[in-house]
């Protein structure tokens, strides 16, 4: 199933997907866009400012939400007091940073590219794409690991079994990111979702309570479904669309793929021996700070896990998982002999991330001026009014609501921050018509996930860009949101058809303790 594809004459879905792709190339380059939408959002919040447009806010009903107007001297000193903090304080900024730093020891230290070896020789190439996809799914539960280390690795892999690397970053993006709400364990988001689901719940019924797992058995379904239509759309669409590859644009220079299937040395096998040794050495001792109840990694407060310093410091767990076993592999192969073996591959993996900073900084600024100015919460609202003023009282309501998460998704790129201004309006308003708050958070991260890979707002875009641009210079946007687009409508169209056969066809719970209809409680002594 993954042998490369014969080419063929390009289909009406081949020439869709070029057209938007040679559109959104016409668009400049990301730093420039990045700037010209922060100008455009500073002009625009004056426009509106002075045309008075408000909303009310649902979460407290004596509060107009407005505009605020940046082009004003309040809104420049603003704009000049935190145009660092922005920038430094972008959350994936650190993430990737500090991510890199181990990765970058691996890379020098040839850990990585033995690993992807053993995987492209003893694995089977037929199921190549399949795991891809499914360890993308399975990555969100250890944070941003996903975008970071396995997005980047998928293109090696794939480049390794003579198949265009594109390919195989797409596949593991649409895993990570287009799968973002599926997995077969509780991630990092449920917690905060489930929060936000509970207060929202609480204006009808004050004694509500949501806890993180209950979405867990519609995810779990979820990650399969996901799994099998990435790995469809990358076979069918995105591989034939790609063509054959040309080495002779990436920044590495020209890469001999069969340096990827030679047989692994006896050095190479004894240290990739002693790394895996390290690996679980390393697993059994976090496992100590994290299994027992008086774990020092739990919440000191209250011994959970989902809250804790284990998973907030998740990142920093995941720097030394990779620093350790490449530091011991480069001990065994020789390939680290001192101390600057190990500075020079930390640096030089920075040296990558130049144009992603570059990125960052604009993007930062961007992001932040759209929340300032209040637009995302004003659109958000305005599009739940009109879907309550549609009057649907039927499951059919879900549809509508999926399609608008999907369309607010593509302007507020954090599920939670969008999930706290939509979630007082729907929660209620669909509590009301007999859903249960449960449910409506299952629809809502349908939406909130699908359209993660196709917009710009989606705060790894700008990574995931500069990773493709290390196999080809001349990728733009509109390459990355057209190689990305079948997936996020395959992704929407097979989400909402599960959603509405798991929920309302077969009747099933989406987690434990997860009813799928509201009642409301009784006011009877």
């Amino acid at each position: 199933m993954d042998a490369t594809h014969d080419q063929k004459s390009p289909n009406k879905a081949t020439r869709l997907l070029k057209t938007v792709e040679w559109l959104g190339n016409l668009l400049p380059h990301p730093v420039t866009l990045f700037f010209l939408l922060a100008v455009a959002i500073i002009l625009l919040s004056w426009a509106l400012h002075a045309s008075g447009l408000s909303v009310q806010d649902p979460r407290d009903v004596q509060r107009q939400i407005t505009v605020v107007n940046l082009f004003s001297a309040d809104g420049l000193r603003m704009i000049i007091e935190n145009m660092v903090v922005n920038f430094t304080s972008f959350v994936p900024l650190g993430t990737v940073l500090v991510t890199m730093l181990g990765v970058g020891v691996a890379e020098a230290s040839g850990l990585l590219s033995t690993g992807i070896r053993s995987i492209v020789l003893f694995a089977p190439k037929r199921l190549l794409t399949l795991a891809v996809v499914f360890a993308g799914v399975i990555s969100n539960t250890a944070a941003e690991m996903g975008y970071v280390v396995l997005v980047p690795m998928a293109g090696f892999l794939f480049l390794a079994v003579k198949r265009h690397p594109i390919a195989g970053m797409a596949a593991a993006f649409a895993g990570v990111s287009g799968g973002y709400s599926a997995n077969l364990l509780i991630g990092t988001v449920d917690p905060l979702l489930s929060g936000i689901t509970q207060e929202a719940a609480r204006y009808i019924d004050p004694e509500y309570i949501v806890h993180p797992a209950v979405n867990w058995y519609f995810m779990m379904a979820s990650t399969f479904v996901v799994t099998l239509i990435g790995t469809w759309v990358t076979h069918r669409i995105v591989e034939p669309a790609l063509g054959p590859y040309d080495d002779s644009h990436s920044d590495h220079g020209t890469v001999n793929a069969d340096d990827y299937l030679k047989p692994l040395t006896s050095a190479e096998k004894k240290g990739l021996l002693a790394a895996c040794v390290t690996v679980v050495l390393l697993g059994i001792i976090t496992a100590f700070t994290v299994v027992p109840a008086n774990g020092i990694l739990r919440n000191p407060e209250t011994g959970d896990i989902l809250r804790s310093p284990f998973m907030s410091g998740i990142v920093v767990l995941l720097f030394f998982f990779f620093l350790i076993p490449s530091i011991v592999y480069g001990k065994v192969t020789g390939s680290i002999r001192n101390d600057r073996d190990i500075i020079n591959g930390m640096a030089e993996a920075m040296s990558r991330l130049g144009i992603y900073i570059v990125l960052v900084f604009f993007a930062a600024q961007f992001v932040a001026y759209f929340r300032w100015t209040n637009l995302g919460e004003i659109m958000a609202i305005t599009g739940a009014n009109f879907l309550t003023a549609i009057g649907l009282d039927n499951p059919l309501v879900f549809l509508p609501f999926i399609l608008m998460c999907c369309v607010v998704n593509l302007m507020l790129g954090s599920a939670s921050a969008q999930w706290a201004v939509t979630a007082p309006i729907f929660v209620p308003m669909l509590m009301t018509l007999g859903y249960s708050p449960e449910v409506v958070q299952a629809a809502y991260r349908i939406g909130d996930s699908t359209t993660n890979i196709i917009t710009p707002m989606m705060s790894y875009f700008a990574l995931i860009l500069a990773f493709i641009a290390r196999f080809d210079r001349r990728i733009g946007i509109g390459t990355v949101i057209s190689t990305m687009l079948p997936y996020s409508i395959a992704l929407l169209v097979g989400w909402i058809v599960l959603f509405y056969v798991w929920v309302f066809l077969l009747g099933l719970p989406v987690g434990p303790g997860s009813p799928t209809y509201f009642e409301f409680p009784s006011t009877t002594p």
